[in-house]
């Protein structure tokens, strides 16, 4: 028999939690229980562990059981939560934006690292992130690289709203512009051409048969930000087609693509002209994970 509610253990509430969202089928179902308990504790998840006899109160109790339902029906637990930590900076999230990703990271890190070197002869150094959502690339790349003016775009004004809140949480919104429009249209006319020093995407790269296959969480996210087409490859090709025009000499185009996009638009991007060197760089499973174009 459970607890009586009101004087209800954290350790007890957990089992109960794990048990709950383990007959939802949710596999992670003993960490998602720990981490919107810890958000209704407004606590770090460390502190459930020193603490596992404290007693919850009437009220954060039933506020655990209404997170709860709504992980329950696989909503992710960071549309609960609100945030999601990307580069260990923690971004604001909504149903509007993509969750942030581990393997986007690489993206990051990649386009940072050469930006480090091109700073030598770029100035100002200047990067756009197509398709910014959440601003997670934007704002890293400008948290990481103070000699940097990044615009971000988007064709969502209420994703545009949460990258802009996410620029000013992490007070780079003085170094990040940010445009709405479809992919590169919202450079036309801004006096950019050939003067970007790096043009940087996580695109919709999702076939539409891998979007029917996914888990029931990843339904959750916006289509529009993970489905690019029958094969997936719309988006990142009209980028790969219109970026040199835009991209300053030394520059270069950096693309999270598809585990198995790599043979494809490396073969499209080496018949663009324009590009010197096409170059695919893995993730840590070994999957060609980020495609960088240079000018």
């Amino acid at each position: 028999m459970a607890e009586p509610i009101g004087i209800i253990t954290i350790k007890d509430a957990l089992s109960e939690a794990t048990q709950r969202l383990h007959e939802a089928g949710i596999e992670s179902a003993r960490l998602d229980g720990e981490v919107l308990l810890a958000y209704i504790l407004k606590v770090k998840r460390e502190y459930l562990y020193a603490h596992p006899e404290r007693l919850l109160g009437f009220n954060e109790y039933e506020e655990y059981q209404a997170v709860l339902e709504r992980r329950a029906t696989r909503l992710p637990v960071s549309y609960i939560t609100g945030s999601k930590e990307f580069m260990s900076l923690d971004y604001i999230v909504n149903e509007h934006v993509l969750i942030p990703r581990p393997e986007t990271e690489i993206l990051v890190e990649e386009t940072v690292s050469r930006l480090e070197v091109l700073r030598r002869v770029h100035d100002p150094l200047i990067v756009v992130d197509i398709g910014t959502g959440s601003g997670a690339i934007a704002v890293a790349i400008a948290w990481f690289l103070e000699a940097v003016d990044v615009i971000g775009t988007d064709i969502s004004c209420d994703a545009l709203a949460v990258a802009k809140k996410n620029a000013e949480k992490h007070k780079v919104d003085d170094r990040i512009r940010f445009l709405q429009g479809d992919l590169l249209s919202p450079l036309n006319g801004k006096g950019l051409e050939h003067r970007i020093t790096a043009i940087v995407s996580n695109p919709p790269y999702l076939s539409g048969r891998a979007m029917a296959e996914v888990p029931p969480e990843v339904a959750k996210e916006p289509k529009a930000a993970l489905v690019g087409g029958e094969q997936g490859l719309n988006f990142l090709f009209v980028i790969l087609e219109d970026a040199p025009r835009f991209l300053a000499p030394g520059g270069f185009v950096a693309l999270e693509i598809g585990y198995d996009q790599a043979k494809t638009l490396t073969g499209f991007a080496k018949d663009v002209p324009g590009y010197t060197k096409v170059t695919t760089v893995p993730d840590l499973a070994g999957i060609e994970r980020v495609l960088i174009a240079n000018i």
